[in-house]
Parts: structure tokens; C-alpha cells; sequence
């Protein structure tokens, strides 16, 4: 089922990117609206262990998890579909909303076959996808998260336009990657997106202990309630314009 987006005057709403339970507690104590469940963020997240999945299903908010079995690229190896299927009997039986997936070819083009089979297994889970709207939407995907083909979403405003634009009320395009709220408003403003997705994180204190012996990288961060709040505060009195026009 593809849902609704929301009128145009209804509040923005926010999804938090999380790698440990410590992020979970405080992505829900800051009001996010639903959570990206991840392993290893700073690798771009890789699929949660059975025991956060299980401990999310508890979150007040829906709850996707990223089902990705290692760093790298996205072309899969036949061990890595088996493996990825059964992370989504996983998340299955944790309870959870949904799950993250993709999948591209040698070429980078987006594995449409790869991608059948993995949202086959997924059946009656919500979908969520990176990139190409026609093909997300062919594949019955609910949400495509992007940033406008750049490394940040701040860099690729038009073309997430283009993309909200021509999605209408098929699937929802979630502009991510680096998202703030020095930025949130202007993305918003200029895409017409009904959804920002971020992580919302602070760094860590570490103690020389911990990073002499390795336990902890200088400068990891960590999902921050304070900055999850100040984020949806910002957002909440936000209604969504009207984005660009599609360019032909």
C-alpha cells in the first residue's frame, strides 16, 4: 500500500538514522516520528543485531531496519542474498515496521532482479529504497530516501524537486544527508518534501582509555535527544510548500 502524503498543511515529520540503544532512547525522547535501525552508522549502516531489533520493537513510532550485510558496495553475492533474506525473517519476527534495502548492479544501475527478490521476501513489510522513483514505485517501495544525488541533500535541492515532484502521491521521497536545522527549512522550502531524514547526533566523550585501546574512535557520535527535540521543534509549525516545478 503506498501511503498518503500528508495535506500541505500538516507537520513535517522526522525520521532518525540509529546505531545503538542509547540512540534509540533518545531519538524516541525527542519526538522522532519513525527510526532508521541501523549497525555501524559511520559505514553507512549495516543491519542491527537481532537484540536492538527486538529492543526497537518496543519504540511508540514505526520502525524500519537497514538490511545490509556488510560495507562496500551494493552488488550481492549469492551467500549475501541468504544472508540477507534471513535478516528480513528477522525483522520480521521482531515486530518491526519495515526494512532499508537496495542493490545495484557492476555498473551502479539500481539490480532490479536483486531488488524483486529481496521485497518478494519482504511481503507485507513497509519498503524502503534508495533512489529512482519509477523503479521504487514498480516495486511497490513506500519510501525512497535520497539526496538528490549528492553527498548532501543541501547540494541536490533541484533534482529532489524533479523527484518530489514527479512522485506526487506514489511513494514519499525523504531528502537525507546532513539534514539540520540550519538547513531543514530551505530543503524543505524548495523540495515540498513531506519528510526529513537525519541522525541528529552529538559526539561522544571518550576517555583516553577507551581510545588508546581502541574501544572508541575520536570523534564517534551518538543519536542526542536534545538535538532530535530541537529539530522536530523546528519542524512542527513547518507547512510544506509547494515544490518546483518539473522541468521537461
Amino acid at each position: 500500500m503506498t501511503p498518503t502524503p500528508p495535506s500541505p498543511a500538516s507537520p513535517v515529520r522526522l525520521e532518525i538514522c540509529l546505531d545503538t540503544p542509547a540512540g534509540l532512547r533518545a531519538a524516541i525522547a525527542g519526538g522522532a516520528d519513525r527510526i532508521e535501525l541501523c549497525a555501524a552508522l559511520p559505514e553507512g549502516g549495516l543491519t542491527p543485531s537481532p537484540g536492538l531489533m527486538h529492543l526497537a520493537a518496543q519504540a511508540p513510532c514505526p520502525v524500519r531496519a537497514m538490511i545490509r550485510p556488510r560495507s562496500g558496495g551494493f552488488v550481492y553475492t549469492a551467500d549475501e542474498m541468504d544472508v540477507m533474506r534471513h535478516d528480513i525473517d528477522a525483522v520480521r519476527e521482531a515486530g518491526l515496521a519495515g526494512v532499508v534495502i537496495g542493490a545495484s548492479r557492476p555498473d551502479g544501475r539500481l539490480d532490479d532482479t536483486v531488488l524483486r527478490v529481496l521485497c518478494a521476501h519482504a511481503a507485507g513489510l513497509d519498503l524502503a529504497l534508495h533512489r529512482a522513483v519509477d523503479l521504487a514505485v514498480e516495486l511497490g517501495f513506500h519510501t525512497l530516501l535520497s539526496s538528490g544525488g549528492a553527498r548532501r541533500a543541501e547540494a541536490g535541492l533541484e533534482r529532489l524537486a524533479v523527484m518530489v515532484a514527479h512522485a506526487g502521491d506514489r511513494i514519499e521521497i525523504m531528502p537525507g544527508g546532513g539534514i539540520s536545522v540550519a538547513n531543514a527549512h530551505r530543503i524543505l522550502s524548495i523540495t515540498g518534501a513531506h519528510w526529513l531524514h537525519a541522525s541528529a547526533s552529538r559526539e561522544i566523550s571518550a576517555t583516553a582509555p577507551e581510545i588508546s585501546l581502541g574501544l572508541l574512535t575520536p570523534g564517534a557520535r551518538d543519536t542526542d535527544a536534545d538535538t532530535v527535540r530541537c529539530l522536530k521543534d523546528h519542524l512542527r509549525a513547518f507547512a510544506p510548500a509547494a515544490p518546483l516545478p518539473h522541468s521537461s
